[in-house]
């Protein structure tokens, strides 16, 4: 078993059971959608429906990628597969990693023969995704019948590991390259720690257009790698555990940056799920509440998550009277004030790089 198999199988085991949730809020309960006492709605009248990367879901709800690589990979990937194609939902896969190393992984990645209708997602590192090229990232996505890839950005969690990734240059003209050459959307992915106003201008003037902020507030993948490794990789881990920017300020800073935005990190139950898609998220996207459901009852546990999960954001749109997911971007709201001051800061880094860009183009004339 080489090591990035171990790894998966330990990630897998923590996240099913350790202490991996961040402390930290991710200020999605700072926002107070008003109720409506008179929706003039029925139940069956609200539209869930969205179309995300060229396909229709039932509601906006990503299975957010989890595993791959290792053997018990493969029956997590298809029973998340079946709840999403029962349920008509999206999920991605796991890193894949694992089968950039060793092809002979690939058949844990496979669920197309049972999701033929699902949003399916890729997923690779961005610091694999420079190495290998864009060719032979594309044919890992086309091994699976992906409709999109996500290209995870991790580099606090690799800063963690004791064999981690330490060199990050070059990623952001890998992301430019991929976007240009790859024949399927990418989407661009944290894994915990959120995006900056900064980064999602440098990015979005690479050529994306998609991005998972995955904020702060949910997993926490330094503090999953604080409970394995060495001591160093312990003190590390708790040190960096809480880092990042909150889900619910990363959400608005991608939508100001003209990004079409999924919003993960965190996102626990459909008051949650409302509220991101409020400020402006075209879906939600969840990884731990399914793979603990998983754990616990197998395909019956997941469908359940999904369908009260699913049930509870139509019941927010009658209580808000939207109509429809887009609808609740007009509901009227309250933010609380934790949340309008990270909202208050973003201006001065997008002036600053844009400053910075326009001095450097006037000094190249």
């Amino acid at each position: 078993m080489n090591a990035v198999v171990r790894r998966k199988r330990s990630h897998l085991e923590l996240c099913g059971t350790g202490d991996v949730e961040g402390r930290r809020s991710t200020l999605l309960e700072q926002v107070h959608l008003f109720h409506e006492a008179l929706p003039e709605l029925a139940c069956d009248e609200v539209a869930l429906g969205v179309t995300l990367l060229g396909r229709r879901l039932h509601a906006p709800i990503v299975i957010s990628g989890m595993s791959g690589g290792a053997a018990e990979a493969r029956e997590l990937n298809r029973t998340l597969a079946r709840v999403a194609q029962d349920l008509g939902l999206g999920m991605g896969v796991g890193s894949q990693r694992a089968m950039l190393l060793d092809p002979s992984t690939a058949s844990t990645y496979q669920v197309r023969d049972i999701a033929p209708d699902v949003l399916l997602l890729a997923n690779i590192g961005v610091v694999q995704a420079r190495d290998a090229g864009a060719q032979r990232v594309a044919d890992l996505a086309a091994a699976i019948g992906a409709d999109a890839l996500c290209v995870h950005l991790n580099p606090a969690q690799e800063l963690v590991q004791d064999d981690g990734d330490r060199d990050f240059r070059g990623c952001l003209d890998a992301v430019a390259r991929l976007v240009a050459e790859l024949p399927l959307p990418v989407i661009v992915k944290e894994t915990g720690c959120g995006f900056s106003p900064s980064t999602l201008v440098r990015l979005r003037r690479a050529g994306v257009r998609w991005i998972d902020v995955a904020g702060v507030g949910g997993t926490t993948w330094p503090g999953v790698e604080a409970l394995r490794g060495s001591s160093r990789q312990q003190t590390l881990g708790a040190e960096l555990r809480e880092w990042g920017v909150p889900t619910a300020a990363a959400v608005v800073y991608a939508r100001q940056c003209g990004l079409s935005t999924i919003a993960s990190g965190g996102v626990r139950g459909a008051m949650d799920a409302a509220r991101a898609l409020a400020l402006g998220a075209e879906a939600v996207s969840l990884a731990l509440p399914f793979l603990r459901a998983y754990r616990a009852a197998g395909y019956a546990g997941v469908h359940e998550t999904a369908a009260r999960l699913t049930e509870g954001l139509r019941a927010v749109l009658v209580l808000t009277g939207a109509r429809a997911v887009g609808d609740l971007r007009r509901v009227p709201r309250v933010l609380g004030p934790q949340l309008r001051a990270w909202l208050a800061a973003r201006a001065a880094p997008i002036a600053a790089i844009e400053d910075r860009e326009t001095h450097a183009n006037t000094s190249d004339d």
